[in-house]
């Protein structure tokens, strides 16, 4: 059931909640530069009573709990059913905040602090033991990021208390960029959901360990490699698992370990080395010839400029965007890979794009969706 009374929409969904047979998810529409400050206050007193909310950030949407409380943060695991030992990031409205969760902050960090916050950069630092070990999967370093989205911003401010918050989806599933995917795979399961429409990079924020030396990148985002070199002035170590072909055993920060942001249905992903895109292209032609000959539904992923040479042989086309703007690509991602489980076909094949700047966390979360990478 659904009720609606003027900004606030009210979602009933039985559920086994102890004594409870459902529970209440309020959905907030608020303006996303201008939020209204009685709806943020609704959701503010969530967070300070120990509930879930959603809400937008300049990234995609998080699912967000008092990062010093342990009991709310572990309800973030058993929502998304997420594996406790994925860290979360712990989101601060101000850098007076970041003294709260962290400590000895190096001076790398605060390079990258000064030129990239607010915005989509997270930073690892050691962790002041107030914050809660299931915030950091055990560890003794924490996630730190301030976001760029005005939402997100007041709802910190106004809580009065950094929130810990991953994507808000299932674990494993594509992450949320509009408040109808969080509802889809999360509601009569959080108690509020603030919607402030889509959000603008599309995939999570870069992840950088500033701890070591040289700086570690552990998850591509878009505050690409070269931004985050030219600010600290050397070059950081940007290892395979961070290019999204391996796992790595003790994550550091999320995205780092377990299948993420994938579909239902198996995607084959086609990567062009450098100057082959048309051997990408007879590739895929090739592959979905023969899947129609098994009498398979097929779907091609594909950037704008190739589309017609899809469509040409009657091959069925989803466009992610153009591959000469890679933040339309990135922006479009998760969206797309939600659009394939909608068409019902039995198996998608992906172009893949350029690894400069926001391009490397396109192909980092393609990867990690990907049932099987094929290279030409």
């Amino acid at each position: 059931m659904v009720f609606v009374f003027a900004t606030t929409i009210i979602i009933i969904d039985k559920q086994e909640n102890g004594e409870n047979d459902f529970m209440l998810t309020r959905v907030a529409k608020v303006n996303p530069i201008q939020p209204e400050r009685t709806l943020i206050a609704e959701a503010a007193e969530v967070i300070v009573k120990g509930g879930l909310v959603a809400f937008p950030t300049e990234t995609v949407y998080g699912l967000g709990a008092n990062a010093f409380n342990d009991d709310a943060v572990r309800k973030i695991f058993a929502v998304k059913n997420r594996p406790p030992d994925n860290p979360l990031i712990v989101h601060i409205s101000d850098l007076e905040m970041i003294h709260r969760v962290a400590l000895d902050v190096p001076e790398k960090a605060w390079k990258l602090i000064e030129k990239a916050w607010p915005g989509p950069l997270t930073v690892i630092l050691k962790k002041r033991r107030e914050v809660p070990k299931a915030v950091t999967g055990g560890l003794d370093t924490v996630a730190v990021r301030l976001p760029g989205h005005p939402v997100a911003i007041e709802l910190i401010e106004t809580a009065g208390t950094p929130i810990a918050a991953p994507s808000a989806n299932l674990s494993g599933r594509p992450s949320p960029i509009t408040a109808e995917h969080v509802i889809k795979d999360l509601w009569g399961k959080i108690d509020m959901i603030i919607d402030g429409g889509e959000t603008f990079f599309g995939v999570e924020s870069t992840v950088v360990n500033v701890l070591h030396d040289p700086p570690v990148l552990l998850r591509p985002g878009p505050v690409g490699v070269e931004e985050i070199e030219a600010i600290i002035g050397e070059k950081i170590v940007v290892p395979e698992w961070a290019r999204g072909y391996a796992e790595q055993t003790v994550p550091e920060s999320p995205g780092m370990k377990y299948r993420h942001y994938s579909p239902v249905t198996p995607i084959i992903l086609v990567e062009a080395y450098p100057g082959n895109r048309e051997g990408m292209i007879r590739k895929i032609k090739e592959i979905a010839r023969e899947e129609k000959k098994k009498k398979r539904k097929i779907v091609v992923i594909t950037s704008s400029e190739n589309n017609r040479l899809y469509e040409e042989e009657g091959i069925r086309t989803v466009v992610i965007g153009s591959s000469k703007n890679l933040y339309e690509v990135a922006r479009n991602l998760y969206r797309v890979l939600r659009e394939i489980d909608e068409l019902e076909v039995d198996i998608a094949i992906s172009e893949s794009f350029d690894e400069k700047g926001i391009g490397l966390a396109i192909m980092n979360r393609l990867r990690k969706a990907s049932t099987l990478i094929l290279k030409v």
